[in-house]
Formats: structure tokens, sequence, C-alpha cells
């Protein structure tokens, strides 16, 4: 496994922030995001929502001093465990960083912070045909019993 550094991102550094919008973009655009770019519009706020939704935490790994991957992830809660949990939302590794090990650093980084917390899981949804999701079974995570399906309903146009 290469050097990767893991760091907790900091919402009023420019450069984290920079790099936070370039992954998440960069992921929009990959066949398992949405396959286009973030609208400008979304481009233009999504760092200021980040900071002002209260349970946003986001972790940055670097390869080399270079952005390659980023986990951007909620603290929800658990009524059947009456305690916390950390909600994966997006996790994404740059192309060229791939199967380098980013991916695994990024999901220990939200572990550790999760077990600090005191959390008593830690969630995501993956599409069906997700590479990662390989990735995501070594790591721990299962299906639920029974099978848990993540379903939605979007509210108008998700990229205004």
């Amino acid at each position: 496994m290469t050097d990767i550094e893991v760091v907790k991102a900091n919402l009023y550094d420019p450069l984290h922030t920079e790099a936070l919008l370039h992954i998440c973009d960069e992921y929009a655009r990959d066949p398992m995001g949405m396959n286009e770019s973030l609208s400008e519009a979304v481009k233009i706020r999504l760092i200021d929502q980040l900071r002002n939704f209260p349970t946003t935490i986001s972790f940055l790994a670097f390869l080399g001093g270079q952005p390659v991957g980023m986990a951007n992830g909620f603290y929800g809660f658990s009524t059947f465990n009456g305690k916390r949990l950390i909600n994966i939302h997006d996790l994404a590794v740059l192309p060229p960083a791939r199967g380098k090990g980013a991916g695994e650093a990024l999901l220990k980084a939200v572990e550790k912070q999760a077990r600090l917390m005191d959390c008593c899981k830690v969630t995501l949804e993956v599409r069906e045909d997700n590479r990662a999701r390989r990735l995501y079974e070594r790591f721990g995570f299962r299906y639920g019993d029974p099978g848990m399906l993540f379903m939605s309903k979007e509210l108008g146009d998700p990229h205004s």
C-alpha cells in the first residue's frame, strides 16, 4: 500500500475546500455519480452549505501531497441503539489513485472518528454495479438482515 495521508477536512481552509469541490465534481462526472459535472449553482453553494450543516464530517486523502480522495459524512442517530452514527454520503477516489489504498484509508478515518464519538455504526449507500462494493465488503460493511434497500424521492431539480 502506498503512503496515503488522511486528514479531517477544514472547511475554512481554501486548499481543503478547493480539493473537496474538485473531487466532488470529478465524482459527479463519473458513471458511478451523475455522469455530469456539478451545476455552477451547486459549486457556488456547496462549501457554505457543508460548513453550516451542523453534522458534517469530511475527510481528504492525500498521495504525495496531492488530494486524491474524499469522504463526506453526516452524523445521524440510531433509535434502535440510542446512539449516534455516521452516514458516509460520498466516498470518492480520483481514477489515477484508485487501487492505492486511499479508499481504505478514508474508511479507516471515518471509523476512527465514529469510535471516538461513541457511534454505534457507520452506514453508506452504494450502487449494485459499483466496483467499490468489494472494498466496502472487505472493510466489513454488510447488507442488513433482511436485505436493506436505499430509497429516495427527488424534490425538484437536483442540479440547481
